[in-house]
């Protein structure tokens, strides 16, 4: 059964089309809500090779991924389009959702699902191998580069705690300091302790050889080899969107330096009632599965949101037609 939508409007418009999004859109279309998905095809993970621990999807291709989710969110009715959504302003008692190409989407409610972008470090041949070579999250990224020859890029306060955490993974391991805060005494005792090398100095460049990672060069024309490099970059909730609507990011807990993001309840319900959120845009560290959760926690308190809507209306219509058995 394919929900219908009333007078041209949805009862939720998902903006983003990523693993929060769809899972949102696949537990709206089983409420039998009418449901539109707007992604504009940009998925932050597209470079890497395959997602990881997500339960019985491990190491499936991002791409696939995303497409057997629109193919479940498809099957439950929702309508899924690929562009992107610019503005969105209230209307009536919801909101216009305006894409790039000019088209006008109207919904009863908004979940707003569209991740973040990830400002790298201006080394050249970082953004070149981002995602293949150039990892930030050991978690999505650990095992596969276990015992390799690794260098983790300082550029802000998370340098130590990077190069502490992948020494799990690998005991080759240095952290040039570039241009982080130098290793305070007990940070230096600790990297020693972990046998982690200290380089000193700006990295000039990574070096490449037939696409892969060769190694760093540093400032002063020294080059050490290295097949894989950690960085961390700052990580930006894509919030255009919620911009639009007066909702703007929040510096991230531990400070600005490690990203911004839009702030919201358990179930993703931002400031502006009747818009939600879920994923990385409201939850910068979140992996591919926790985004997914995060959209069904969502979907939920959606629906929640429009029954209480829809019975208070139907009260009121039924003792507009009693008003004696009110």
């Amino acid at each position: 059964m394919t929900p219908k939508r009333t007078a041209g409007q949805f009862d939720i418009a998902v903006i983003g089309g990523g693993a929060a999004g769809l899972s949102a859109a696949v537990a709206l279309g089983r409420a039998r809500r009418a449901v539109i998905v707007l992604d504009d095809g940009s998925p932050r993970n597209a470079p890497a090779h395959g997602v990881h621990n997500y339960l019985t999807r491990d190491d499936m291709p991002p791409a696939e991924l995303l497409a057997a989710g629109r193919r479940e969110a498809e099957g439950y009715g929702s309508l899924i389009i690929n562009g992107e959504a610019t503005t969105a302003r209230r209307h009536d008692d919801g909101f216009e959702v305006t894409t790039a190409s000019g088209e006008v989407v109207r919904a009863r409610r908004l979940l707003v699902s569209t991740g973040l972008a990830d400002e790298l470090p201006g080394v050249p041949g970082v953004r070149e191998l981002w995602g293949s070579h150039v990892v930030h999250c050991p978690y999505c990224h650990g095992w596969e580069i276990a015992d390799q020859a690794t260098g983790v890029l300082g550029s802000g306060p998370m340098a130590v705690h990077q190069a502490l955490l992948f020494r799990q993974w690998t005991s080759d391991l240095l952290l040039f300091v570039h241009t982080a805060p130098p290793p305070t005494p007990e940070e230096t005792e600790q990297l020693t302790a972990r046998g982690i090398r200290i380089v000193t100095g700006l990295v000039e460049r990574l070096d490449t050889a037939s696409g892969r990672l060769a190694g760093v060069r540093l400032h002063d024309g020294q080059f050490i080899a290295r097949t894989v490099m950690v960085v961390a970059p700052r990580m930006v909730a894509r919030s255009h969107v919620l911009n639009s609507l007066g909702l703007r990011p929040v510096p991230h807990p531990l400070g600005t330096a490690v990203g911004e993001l839009i702030e919201s309840d358990p179930n993703g319900q931002t400031a502006i009632p009747g818009v939600w959120v879920a994923g990385n845009v409201t939850d910068i560290q979140a992996q591919v599965i926790t985004a997914a959760a995060q959209g069904l926690a969502a979907a939920a308190a959606i629906n929640a949101d429009l029954i209480a809507e829809e019975t208070r209306r139907a009260v009121e219509r039924a003792r507009a037609r009693d008003p004696a058995g009110a």
